[in-house]
């Protein structure tokens, strides 16, 4: 018999039993969708985590002042008054680096539209908007005329428009009160949301670092710096010369410890995208045990069958089909129901993916890659467990099959 008459006769025997074979095939379907399900939110997790990193900044490196120690009592990281705004000009000569731009830091309550609001207050250079990748919704970003005038210009965000200027989105030209220093509102931010550390960016205004420094705080230091490399396959590199230049400019001689930290982001964009290939896998395994399951039930319901047909096989044999045909036809029966298992599988897991992405506005993709392995993997585990089966048919007797009642 020919490959195609036993693919028709494989085929008319799974139709006289239509319903056990779709029963057989919801194991396939399950394990696959599962599959397909897991793998795309995996896909979407890593997405989210490099969306979240990219909003803190363009290859962002921080440095932090270090430690004060006073009487043997060591303070937290950020207690030194160790950074300047010099330090951080003379970073932005480093080759590899993009821009610098100081951060000095400071709650304050903010009047302003007959509303008042305590917020984060931040000093920094005109380089912010493109260190932190943050676009503006209206206005302008302040120049560095405004840095050199300690211009009273202010820029805010989103949470603070709307708590001071309800009615009022854009309220360009508007004074507030910032520790009763009078600002100009020149500028409001995008909305950048919540960071993965739920805090929310918005509840946020921007000063020239000058004017911070000189009207509000009164310190001759900033509370950070942040550089921007030009690419990141250059963070480490800027990351250890910035280092060495700082420790240069400190007199810091080892085994002297430095006086400031620097925190690199791509470090815990690595480590947040690794939790989440190792939860994906973690997810597709626990998915692909489901496709075993449905492969068991395909040998289980290949027996029943074997067992069913016993005079069937015995006839067909008795008239000239080789053991070798009937071999070849169950396995083609297994093969068809695993892989029309895992075609199913695959429809109703992209069918889960496009719904959960609407409900939870999560950030999932289907894979070409998932779909072809898993149904490659479906029909291998259909022939793997249809083998003994067909093995089975193949080498029964005729004549004790033509007795079998």
């Amino acid at each position: 018999m020919s490959l195609r008459g036993i693919i028709d006769v494989a085929l008319r025997a799974l139709e006289r039993n239509a319903s056990r074979s779709l029963l057989t095939m919801l194991g396939i379907i399950i394990g696959v969708a599962a599959v397909i399900t897991t793998v795309a939110i995996g896909s979407g997790a890593r997405v989210l985590v490099q969306q979240q990193i990219a909003n803190l900044g363009s290859n962002l490196i921080i440095v932090l002042p270090g430690a004060v120690i006073t009487s043997g009592v060591r303070s937290g990281t950020g207690a030194a008054s160790s950074l300047t705004p010099h330090d951080g000009l003379a970073i932005a000569q480093l080759p590899g680096v993009a821009a610098v731009t100081p951060v000095v830091t400071e709650h304050a309550q903010v009047v302003g539209g007959g509303n008042n609001w305590n917020t984060l207050i931040q000093g920094v250079a005109p380089t912010y908007a493109y260190v932190r990748a943050w676009d503006m919704l209206a206005g302008t970003f302040f120049t560095q005329h405004d840095m050199d005038t300690l211009a009273k210009v202010c820029i805010l965000g989103t949470t603070v428009v709307t708590n001071l200027f309800p009615d009022d989105p854009s309220p360009l030209g508007e004074s507030v009160l910032i520790g009763n220093v009078p600002f100009t509102v020149i500028g409001v931010l995008q909305s950048k949301g919540q960071s993965s550390f739920g805090q929310d960016q918005d509840d946020i205004v921007l000063i020239p670092y000058t004017s911070a420094m000189n009207r509000l705080t009164g310190q001759t230091y900033v509370n950070a710096l942040m550089i921007s490399a030009v690419s990141g396959n250059a963070i480490d590199e800027v990351q250890n010369e910035l280092t060495s230049l700082l420790e240069q400019r400190h007199r810091i001689v080892p085994p002297q410890p430095d006086d400031f930290s620097v925190r690199n982001l791509q470090d815990i964009a690595n480590t947040a995208t690794a939790t989440a290939q190792i939860m994906q896998l973690l997810l597709a395994g626990v998915a692909a045990v489901s496709l075993v399951v449905g492969g068991i039930g395909i040998m289980n319901i290949m027996l029943v069958s074997v067992t069913e047909r016993t005079r069937e096989i015995g006839l067909r044999m008795a008239v000239g089909a080789r053991s070798r045909a009937i071999l070849e036809q169950f396995l083609v029966e297994a093969a068809v129901l695993s892989t029309g298992g895992g075609i199913i599988g695959v429809i109703v897991g992209a069918i889960v993916t496009v719904v959960a992405t609407l409900l939870a506005r999560w950030p999932m993709s289907v894979s070409a890659e998932a779909v072809i392995a898993s149904v490659l993997f479906s029909a291998l585990v259909g022939v793997f467990f249809g083998y003994y089966p067909a093995l089975k048919a193949s080498r029964l007797d005729p004549i004790e099959a033509l007795r079998f009642e």
